[in-house]
């Protein structure tokens, strides 16, 4: 387990988004805390599951890790990357199931949950669908004002996710002024005739 805790305080104000890419070889995951709407680094890591040989054994490290992050801190969305569409029927099963027992911790917790699509994580960090993870990275780093680069792309994928759903939670669509009639509209708008 690769962690970088960065700031581990929390306080009524602030909102924590626990973040994660799941994956059967290497679980990203990144936990940020929202605070007078400013996005800061909690903490953010992954779970080395290739030493394992057994797929029921990497579920449960899969499982138990996710109900840790849970129970040490406390978040109150868990944003989760969907799995994306492949040509290998067997890898996106086991790909699948790795999802289904992250979101299984959070079910158990009563932690809410929120999917995204690789393509709209990568979207809302880079403001491009199709960046590579070193562009993920590179713009995370720059978002949180690090001094150093985030090089474990698993982890970044799994901050990248939590990001994501701050974004998307936060997103607030314009909404047109309503008029009552004309004379509501100049008194509204007095700059607007001449």
């Amino acid at each position: 387990m690769d962690n970088n805790i960065i700031n581990q305080q929390q306080d009524k104000n602030s909102k924590r988004i626990l973040g994660i890419d799941p994956g059967t070889t290497i679980m990203g995951y990144g936990i940020i805390t929202i605070h007078h709407d400013s996005p800061e680094i909690v903490v953010y890591g992954i779970v080395e599951l290739s030493k394992y040989k057994d797929h029921f054994t990497k579920l449960e490290k899969i499982f138990s890790r996710t109900l840790q992050l849970i129970d040490e801190y406390e978040p109150a969305d868990v944003s989760i990357e969907s799995p994306f569409y492949g040509k290998n029927v067997q890898s996106m099963l086991k790909l699948g199931r790795a999802q289904g027992v992250a979101i299984s911790a959070a079910v158990l917790r009563t932690v809410p949950i929120f999917e995204y699509a690789p393509r709209k994580i990568k979207q809302s960090i880079t403001g491009e669908g199709n960046a590579s993870k070193q562009q993920v990275a590179a713009c995370l780093t720059g978002i949180f004002g690090l001094k150093e680069q985030i090089t474990n792309y698993d982890a970044a994928d799994g901050l990248a996710t939590a990001l994501c759903h701050y974004y998307q939670q936060s997103f607030k669509p314009y909404k047109s002024k309503s008029y009552k009639d004309w004379g509501d509209f100049i008194k509204k708008n007095p700059g607007s005739i001449k």
